[in-house]
């Protein structure tokens, strides 16, 4: 066929294409992408030295918080590292800062909207970065599922347990069904809390940290645990396997640490005899039962700080932070490596990079408030409440 006879092809983009080009939001998720102004170019000899005078500029007026899975070239410029319940705390406990620049996820700035004064602004250099976790549950699947819980005539004992990466509506849903928030660090205590509380839990969005906690951490079986596909009727379950589950799972991961595989633990465990393997609880749940070590970000990082010098690890989390781990413990003679082969960065963290930063801080410099993250009153009512019970639990 020539040239000239080569018909034109009718192809447009589709909005998954677009909004991974940062070109279009996602309706069912995000916000938007577009910055109301230029944003600096990428190549801008001058971006640290303007992020450090637009900073320098604002004063106390803001409080950068960084998370731990963020580039180096943002985190060089977080007041405070850490996970994502760590930093809405410490935003909450600088009441002086009128902006709180969250360099993280989006549920990781609602979770620091619900719990800062109402005199706060939090802001998040970009929309786009979400949490495919967080997104795997919506208000309205999650509310779909009570029912088919109800009619399966369960719902009444069921304790909804919602991790930290979930979005204000499926914390408020929690608060307002009795339930209560986890972290990595404590689902097992909010697990036992649940049980206490009722027969069942309903674990959000996570199957694998819900999964590992309930069979490694406090001895049930597999079969004590189903997981419901909110993309299939009745969540794939029939009534009868509802009532003899105690774990109902979401059927949702995070897409960084669910790439880890048993064949990821095996080949190193082949390219480096003696190493320690490391990961975080939110693996499959054949790859934490491989380990040897499991634990949340901050376990991680201290089980490195207390390694003797000359040890080997392997680490199954964010390549960002095994990256920087790599580089501080290197001096030690500890020698760090990613579990996996394959390179592996979270996408939407990412979003977050320095000219997004530069034109936020700039921005708020200017007196133009930008990309504020806002909870609406009734859902931070009930996402607040169930982070309390969180906070109560011993």
């Amino acid at each position: 066929m020539t040239t000239a006879q080569t018909p034109k092809l009718d192809v447009q983009p589709t909005p998954l294409a677009l909004l991974l080009l940062g070109r279009e939001a996602d309706p069912r998720s995000e916000r938007g992408v577009e910055c109301p102004g230029d944003l600096p170019s990428p190549s801008d000899p001058d971006l640290v030295a303007r992020a450090r005078a637009a900073k320098e500029k604002l004063g106390d007026k803001v409080f950068v918080l960084g998370h731990h899975y963020q580039r180096d070239e943002v985190i060089q410029f977080a007041d405070v590292t850490g996970d994502s319940f760590k930093l809405a705390r410490d935003a909450a406990a600088r009441p002086e800062a009128e902006y709180i620049v969250f360099c993280g996820v989006h549920f990781m700035a609602e979770s620091a909207d619900i719990l800062t004064s109402d005199d706060q602004k939090v802001v998040l250099p970009d929309l786009a970065a979400g949490c495919s976790m967080a997104d795997m549950a919506t208000a309205e699947q999650v509310a779909e599922c009570w029912d088919v819980l109800t009619e399966a005539g369960v719902a009444e004992q069921v304790v909804p347990v919602s991790y930290m990466n979930s979005s204000a509506d499926i914390k408020a849903f929690t608060g307002k069904h009795g339930g209560t928030i986890c972290t990595s660090s404590n689902a097992q205590r909010a697990l036992e809390w649940a049980f206490e509380q009722g027969e069942k839990v309903l674990f959000l969005p996570d199957q694998h940290l819900g999964r590992n906690t309930a069979v490694r951490d406090m001895g049930m079986s597999l079969e004590d645990c189903v997981l419901y596909n909110p993309h299939k009727p009745n969540g794939g379950l029939t009534a009868e396997q509802l009532r003899d589950a105690k774990m109902i799972l979401w059927r949702g991961h995070c897409s960084v640490h669910g790439r880890f595989s048993l064949d990821s633990v095996n080949d190193v465990r082949e390219r480096i005899p003696g190493v320690n393997v490391l990961v975080h609880p939110e693996c499959r749940h054949e790859v934490v039962a491989a380990a040897d070590y499991v634990g949340s970000t901050e376990y991680i990082i201290k089980a490195l700080e207390a390694a003797p010098a000359g040890s080997k690890w392997a680490i199954g989390t964010e390549l960002n932070l095994v990256r920087r781990l790599a580089n501080r413990f290197a001096p030690e003679g500890k020698e760090i490596v990613f579990l996996d082969k394959t390179v592996c960065f979270c996408s939407t963290m990412n979003r977050i990079d320095l000219p997004h930063l530069v034109w936020t801080l700039e921005s708020l410099a200017e007196g133009n408030l930008v990309n504020r993250i806002e909870v609406d009153q009734e859902t931070e009512a009930f996402a607040k409440l169930a982070l309390e019970r969180m906070l109560a639990l011993p």
